[in-house]
């Protein structure tokens, strides 16, 4: 502890963990510290099955028709990889892929009037798609056809949309898209979690729908992945990514204090010792005199002995609930896995509802989705507390990252990185830097 740092990590979270292996492979020397006895903070994967019950503050604990305690990874915020997206990116650049494995998701799945529509991975599938008339279809096959052409540096690719004036509604308009193709494309290809984006510039939502289609492009079947164990590996592998630099890691440590001088961070005191440091980053929990809330998200943890109905049985799913079909701001998100990726015991299943809670009575909110589910053998619920930092960091050089939304992805997550490496570096972020060096500890001469 007592000892000289550039960089100091507060809470092993997975954008605490990135960060700190990326200030790692940039040559700082960095000490991180977690309260807990585990990886991964607020984005843990937990583990026996045990200590989900003891954390939910349920005494009788599991009942043995639920196997062995140990069998169990249950991921406390549920977000799925887009196999194009950013997160995979960042994992692939700094060689974490090495400690990872991944198993691709099976379907996706969309509400509409009480019941669910697999979402088409192929243009067969597509033809046939129930929840689209044969107008419909073809209206939306010219629309993603212009998508898939459109590029920013080419005006010709236009089509006589102006990124820098047209709004996607007016996108749709000129599609001549119904209700149904523009809420399929805004909630499941594009995945807003809100409609305020359709009075928005449109050049984000024709990325989003790019990037869906390259990550489904990748393996098939869907566009995400899912990593055996569960999503506290990808906290732990970025931490081993930061220890091979010469991170130091400390579990189980509190925090008492963080050292101030002249208005800028200094150090962290922990039991009486001082370790000092140019820089640190947190999450929420560790500077609550520093951060707002922003609202609220209910997660409830479901433990199935069945797959999820009208899914074709699958072994892993997402249900997206646009907000529109139940009369909400907000999409609901159903995430699905099982004893397919080693986080559950054998023909067990865990499907955990997320959504931003919008009135006083959250578990209500959630109702249609809890009924796909049923029957449940255990529900773990929880509503959390929303936070943004106060401070940009800019003096103080304490940086904190932001609360995890609802989204069932990790777009907004490694958005919330990359912000908080430009205010620390001073430079924008860009995935050629986090090219491990030539002579890497795994021996490997790129020369």
């Amino acid at each position: 502890m007592e000892r000289e740092y550039d960089v100091i990590a507060l809470g092993t979270g997975l954008k605490e963990c990135i960060l700190a292996g990326i200030m790692s492979v940039n040559g700082k020397k960095v000490l991180h510290i977690d309260r807990n006895p585990y990886y991964g903070g607020e984005s843990a994967s937990i583990t026996p099955l045990e200590d989900l019950y003891k954390r939910f503050e349920l005494s009788e604990g599991p009942p043995e028709s639920l196997g062995r305690g140990r069998d169990w990874n249950v991921d406390l915020i549920p977000k799925f990889l887009l196999a194009s997206g950013q997160l995979m990116t960042m994992l692939m650049y700094t060689e974490v892929t090495n400690y990872l494995e991944f198993k691709v998701v099976e379907g996706t799945f969309v509400y509409k009037g009480d019941e669910i529509y697999r979402v088409p991975s192929t243009e067969t599938e597509a033809l046939s798609f129930s929840l689209l008339s044969m107008f419909e279809k073809s209206q939306f096959r010219k629309f993603l056809m212009f998508v898939s052409a459109f590029n920013e540096d080419e005006p010709e690719s236009f089509e006589g949309v102006d990124p820098q004036t047209t709004t996607m509604r007016d996108v749709y308009e000129k599609f001549d898209l119904g209700q149904d193709v523009i809420e399929f494309v805004g909630h499941v290809l594009a995945l807003h979690q809100t409609d305020d984006y359709l009075d928005q510039l449109c050049l984000e939502t024709i990325n989003r729908i790019k990037l869906y289609s390259r990550s489904l492009s990748q393996y098939g079947q869907s566009p995400y992945l899912y990593p055996l164990y569960g999503l506290g590996e990808l906290s732990q592998g970025f931490a081993r990514l930061s220890a091979i630099y010469g991170g130091v890691y400390i579990l189980n440590k509190p925090v008492d204090d963080i050292i101030m001088e002249n208005g800028k961070v200094v150090g962290v005191k922990s039991e009486g010792k001082v370790a000092h440091c140019k820089q640190l980053i947190c999450d929420p929990s560790y500077i609550p005199d520093r951060v707002r809330k922003t609202g609220q998200v209910i997660r409830v943890i479901c433990i199935l002995s069945h797959p999820i109905r009208n899914t074709d049985n699958v072994k892993s799913c997402q249900i997206i609930i646009p907000q529109n079909q139940v009369n909400r701001k907000s999409d609901i998100y159903v995430f699905m896995i099982s004893y397919a990726f080693n986080v559950a015991a054998q023909r067990k299943y865990i499907a955990i509802v997320s959504t931003t809670v919008e009135t006083v009575e959250p578990e209500k909110e959630i109702e249609p989705a809890l009924r796909l589910l049923e029957p449940i053998d255990q529900k773990f619920v929880a509503v959390s507390d929303l936070y943004e930092p106060t401070d940009d960091g800019l003096e103080s050089q304490i940086f904190c990252s932001r609360s995890y939304d609802a989204s069932t992805d990790f777009e907004t997550t490694c958005s919330d990185i990359k912000d908080i490496y430009r205010r620390m570096t001073g430079t924008d972020f860009n995935f050629e830097d986090l090219k491990q060096r030539k002579n890497d500890v795994f021996g490997v001469d790129e020369q």
